[in-house]
C-alpha cells in the first residue's frame, strides 16, 4: 500500500510518494512507526552522532518503561532548527522523562527551558535526569496539566520557541493557549503531525482510538495551514514535524 505525503507550505505543495509508515527497531530496542523506509532510517541512525552516556541511559529507560520520547533522527532535525534561530527561552509541553528538554539544553547552553508534565511519576523521573545531567540551571520543570498552568508559565514569557509533544488530541488547544506567549518571529514546533501515516489513510484503522487521534491531528494540520498569522511547513521526518513561524512586525 502506498500513501501520499506532502512537503507543504501555504504557497507551495510538493507531493512525495512513500510507503505507509512501517515499524523500525532502534538500537536501544524501541520500535516505532516512522514514515521513512527502514533502510533510510538505519542509514540516518548510523550517521547520527554517538549519544553521551546520560542520553543513552534515558533512551534505554524510555524503551524499558514504554515511555514515548522523540525518535533520534527527528531530535537531530529539531536541534538543528533551534540552533539556527538560537532561542533564549523555550517552552515545552510534554516533558515525559526530560529527554527532549535535556537534549535542547545540551545543544543550546544559553537557552532557558520551561517544560510542563502532568504525570507525576514522569515528572519526578525528569527531575532526576535534569539533576543527573547538570542542566537544572537551564531547565524549569512544571508539574501540572498544560491546559491549567498557563498562569505559572506566563512570568517566563515571551518565548522564542514552543515545542508541543503531548496529548495529540489537544494540540489545537495547546497552540491556542500558549501562542500568545511566543514572540514575533518565534517558532511553534509540533511533533507527530503525520501520526504513523494514518493522517493520509483513506479508511479507518483497525484501532478506532488511533483513527480518532489521526482524525484530530489531520484537522489540526489543516487548521495550522489556514492561519494567516503563521507560516507553516510540515516535514516528513520521524512521525512528522510541523514548523510554524509566527509573523510579526519584522514581516
Amino acid at each position: 500500500m502506498r500513501l501520499l505525503f506532502f512537503m507543504t507550505t501555504k504557497r507551495k505543495c510538493r507531493v512525495v510518494v512513500q510507503p505507509l509508515a512501517s515499524a523500525f527497531q532502534f538500537a536501544d530496542g524501541r520500535e516505532e512507526f516512522l514514515l521513512l523506509s527502514n533502510d533510510i532510517v538505519s542509514y540516518l541512525q548510523k550517521l547520527r552522532p554517538a549519544p553521551d552516556e546520560d542520553i543513552e541511559e534515558m533512551e534505554q529507560y524510555a524503551y524499558r518503561h514504554r515511555i514515548p520520547i522523540m525518535d533520534p533522527v527527528s531530535m537531530e532535525v529539531l536541534l538543528f532548527i533551534l540552533k539556527l534561530i538560537r532561542p533564549r527561552r523555550i517552552l515545552e509541553i510534554g516533558t515525559a522523562i526530560g529527554y527532549s528538554a535535556i537534549r535542547m539544553a545540551k545543544a543550546l547552553p544559553d537557552a532557558r527551558i520551561v517544560t510542563i508534565e502532568k504525570d507525576r511519576e514522569r515528572y519526578e523521573r525528569a527531575r532526576f535526569y535534569i539533576e543527573k545531567t547538570n542542566t537544572e540551571r537551564q531547565i524549569e520543570a512544571v508539574l501540572g496539566d498544560a491546559l491549567a498552568v498557563e498562569a505559572d508559565v506566563a512570568a517566563a514569557a515571551p518565548f522564542d520557541a514552543l515545542f508541543i509533544d503531548a496529548a495529540k488530541g489537544q494540540y489545537e488547544r495547546f497552540f491556542t493557549l500558549y501562542e500568545p506567549f511566543v514572540a514575533a518571529g518565534g517558532l511553534i514546533i509540533s511533533d507527530n503531525v503525520l501520526f504513523k501515516g494514518l493522517v493520509a489513510a483513506e479508511a479507518p484503522a483497525d484501532n478506532r482510538r488511533l483513527w480518532d487521534i489521526a482524525r484530530k491531528i489531520r484537522r489540526y494540520n489543516e487548521w495550522l495551514m489556514s492561519r494567516s498569522d503563521y507560516d507553516t511547513v510540515i516535514i516528513p521526518v520521524g512521525d512528522g514535524l510541523a514548523i510554524s513561524k509566527k509573523r510579526g512586525e519584522e514581516q
